[in-house]
Parts: C-alpha cells; structure tokens; sequence
C-alpha cells in the first residue's frame, strides 16, 4: 500500500500555477508571437534583482543547480536563464514587466510538478514557493499559492478543518486548484475548485486582481478548472472549508487471474457508492518484480459503514487480503501521500528539490503519465486489452494503471459552471510507467474506449487534440478569457489556451 500509495501520490501534480456553443464558434484570431528572446546584459538582471523583495538565481551562482530542478529528474537538462523566488504579487509583476520588455519568455513554477516540464524553461522562471501563508478565518481559509499539501492539510488539521485536495505532500495547491484537484475526498466534498471562493491573481499586464462570483468573474470561472498557467500567476486562494474528524484508509487485494472480475465490479459499484467513500483501484507491477497485482484502495469518511462487504459483492470474489484502519485525518492525509509516521518536515521532498524543507525526505520520481476521463463503463473486449498490457509486460517494471473514482459532489455541479467539464465523468484513468513505449502503447490500445476526455493536471504533451479532450465544451469561453487578459500570449507553453 505505501509504495502504491506514493506512486500515486506523485499522479497528483500539476503546474505551479495559475458558454458552450453547439455550433462551436472559432477562437478569436491570435496575434503573431514575438520574436525569440535576444540575450540581455548583466545590467538588465541586477536591476531586476534590486527591484524583488525575494531573491534571484542566476546561472552563475551556487545555488543554481538546486533553484532549477523540479520533481522529475529528467528536466534536470533545462536549464533557465533565471529563477525568481517571489515573496509579494510585487514581485511577480516586477517578473511579467522584466519578461514583457525583454520578450523573455518565462514559466511559474510552485510544487514543480508539471509532467511536460512547462514548469521550467529557457527564460525566468518564477517560483511562488515563498508565499505560502495558510490561515484560517472562521469557515475559510486563506491559502497563498506557493503552499504545498502537506501543509495546508496540517495548517487546517490543527484547527479541525480542511479542503478538499489531492494527496502527494510535495504538490502545489496552486497548480492542483488551477486545474480543477481531483482528490481523496472529492467525492464528498466537491473538487479543490468548487471549494474555491476567489483567487488573486497577477495578470500579464502586471496588475493584481481578485477575482471572485462578483469582481472579474470571467477570470474566476477559467482558474476554476482551466488549467494552471494560462490566465496569470496564481498568488493566493481563499477557499471554503469544512470540519474533519477521523477517517478510515483501507485495501482490499485480489489475485491476478480475478483481475478482470475486479474491475467490472469495481466500475459498476464505485461511481454511485456514497459520497463519503472514495476508492482508486490500481493495476501495477513494482520496481523489482513484474508480476502484476490488482487492489482497491480507499477512504471511508466517519458514517461510512459496509462499503468493503458491498465491494465484494459487487466483484463476486472475495479478497485474498484487506485492512481497514481509523486514522486522525492528519495521519490518515499522510498515511494516503506515501509519507505515513513521518513528520511534517519529512513530507517535504528531499534536499534537491527548491523550496523545500532542510529535513524534507520525500524522493525524487522519474516517471510520465496519460490519462483518460471514462465517461461509461469498459466493455469486456476493454477489460481484456488492458489487462493484456500488464500479462504481456512483465519485463516492464513499475507499470500502473490507477482508476480514481468521480460521481458523488463532483457530478453535481454542471459541466459549466465552473471550467472544469468532466462532472459526469464515472472515474479517471491515469496511465504511469517510466518506460514511455509502453505508457503510449496502453494509452493507445484504450484510446478506443475512452478516446476524447483528459485530466488537464495529468498535461500530456503528446495528446492529440489536446484542447478538446481537457476542456471539451468549455474550450471556446477559455480562449475568449485568454485573448481578453493576455493578448500578446505572454503566458505560453506547447498546451497554452
């Protein structure tokens, strides 16, 4: 369950920032990008350096190597021409004018975790990790958008409250939110956005804005969901909360040859269970043997009672293992990100990583991801081609399919009332393995299946279609958001709106 868990865990980054139409109108003419970037004096750098109240890294200085590694050891090659550690939304508008008159081109960067890399680049990069404040104000919560999980969970555990939101300790709040934030609790409480009541935000013309249901409402709809990185640079949050309590992890675990039987009960029993359970099963081999194994994984909020009987009938079989365990949520969020009995500090990713903890243990992945939204159940031929990508692999080490339940609080908010589409997706398919051949031949052999919906966090830079399949109906009001608050396309990336 632990190395599961961390595997999964690591499926729940994203960047580190931040009305439909049958006839689906064409996107508004974007204008020529700039010329590529031309090199800029040492002048230029030290007037940038003088004008942050955080600090910048240059190439030049011993720092660099750690400031421009991110979670994923293989974008270790990039190297930026700069990385800012921005402690004001002042700063980050310093970087958008720095960036604007050098047509630099620059990322933003929070927990790192970007699959693409588009956290990272050849221009400046700007990193939020500095504003991490977490503060509780009755029944919200100020959250600034350099905070990572772990710490947002123990801000709030402490006072008894928390928000819904994913499960690896290292990811970004900021990205996770931006792109909608699939997460243990969802099923119960809604998405990490639709908990969202506003978010500041700096735009490219380096003006801060908040943006909530009454001030720049066409701004927050798109940063509910649109997909970090596209609109601005995420500063801070305020989200609703809600009370927590203690919680119960559990693991069911069935032989191989049941596989297939696990899998139709699993889909046909976990997207209309109550809200208060959420279960993920997993289809995975370790990194030492390439014997596959299957397991349901989940979370049973307090009032949750029968769920495991009920999944065991529903997959015909009974399991060959399970455990069950009342946890303290703050255990229980630590226990389901891979870092169980370790403190807080020791959540935090190991010392290479920037912005982290000096006892930070967390490793290090190297790993890239698909995913799908699967809008109805697989077929029989389906469950077969998948299964077969595990039966016909075993050379392969560290393959995993994990299948995450939606439904519940997710499905009842419309497909656009937020930019987020997927509410009526039943579970999303998440395809990982380091080994990309692979990865592309399973994703490719349930392309059938489950072609034409995607989970933005989950950024996939070789999707075809890519636009449709994250943002599916909503795609045209994004782009209409995009044009109206960066034109010149100074928030741009292989995926950009």
């Amino acid at each position: 369950m632990e190395r599961r868990a961390m595997l999964k865990a690591a499926a729940l980054g994203g960047l580190g920032i931040a009305g439909c139409s049958e006839e689906r109108p064409s996107p508004p003419r974007r204008p020529a990008p700039p010329p590529a970037p031309q090199p800029t004096g040492p002048a230029d750098w030290n007037a940038l350096e003088r004008g942050l109240d955080g600090r910048l890294v240059r190439p030049s200085d011993g720092s660099y190597k750690e400031a421009r590694r991110l979670y994923i050891p293989r974008y270790d090659r990039v190297r930026p021409a700069g990385i800012a550690y921005c402690e004001t939304p002042q700063d980050v508008s310093e970087c958008l004018a720095f960036a604007t008159v050098k047509r630099m081109p620059v990322a933003v960067r929070c927990g790192g975790h970007s699959y693409a890399g588009w956290s990272t680049g050849t221009g400046l990069v700007i990193d939020v990790s500095p504003m991490d404040a977490v503060k509780r104000d009755g029944d919200r919560a100020d959250v600034g958008a350099g905070t990572r999980l772990i710490d947002l969970y123990d801000e709030l555990a402490g006072k008894g409250v928390s928000v819904p939101s994913g499960t690896c300790p290292t990811v970004g709040v900021a990205g996770l939110t931006l792109g909608g934030g699939l997460g243990v609790t969802s099923r119960a409480y809604g998405l990490s956005c639709d908990v969202l009541e506003a978010v500041r935000l700096v735009t490219a013309d380096g003006r801060v804005l908040t943006c909530d249901a009454r001030q720049n409402p066409d701004l927050y709809w798109a940063c509910r969901g649109g997909g970090g990185g596209n609109f601005g640079v995420a500063v801070s949050f305020t989200f609703r909360t809600h009370e927590v309590g203690d919680v119960t992890p559990f693991s069911m675990r069935w032989p191989w040859r049941k596989a297939a039987d696990v899998l139709r009960g699993w889909q046909r029993w976990a997207p209309a269970a109550p809200g208060k359970v959420w279960t993920s099963l997993h289809l995975d081999t370790g990194p030492d043997d390439g014997t596959p194994a299957v397991e349901v994984a989940g979370l049973a909020l307090a009032g949750a009672d029968g769920h495991m009987e009920r999944l065991t009938a529903a997959v015909g079989v009974d399991p060959v293992s399970s455990t069950a365990q009342s946890r303290s949520y703050m255990d229980a969020m630590k226990f389901m990100g891979g870092c169980s009995g370790q403190t807080v500090e020791q959540c935090h990713g190991e010392g290479d990583l920037p912005g982290q903890r000096p006892g930070g243990a967390f490793p290090r992945t190297e790993y890239a991801g698909k995913s799908h939204i699967a809008y109805k159940p697989l077929p029989d031929d389906a469950i077969s081609a998948l299964l077969d990508r595990f039966d016909k692999g075993n050379d392969v080490r560290n393959r995993s399919v994990l299948m995450d339940a939606m439904g519940g609080a997710i499905a009842r908010t419309g497909p656009g009332d937020t930019a987020f589409p997927h509410r009526k997706g039943l579970f999303c398919v998440q395809y990982l393995a380091p080994d990309a051949d692979w990865l592309s031949a399973t994703h490719g052999a349930m392309e059938p299946y489950l072609g034409g919906a995607a989970y933005v966090n989950y950024v996939d830079a070789g999707l075809k279609d890519w636009a449709h399949a994250y943002y599916g109906p909503n795609l045209d009001r994004l782009r209409k958001v995009k044009a109206a608050h960066d034109p010149g396309r100074l928030f741009r990336f292989p995926q950009a709106v």
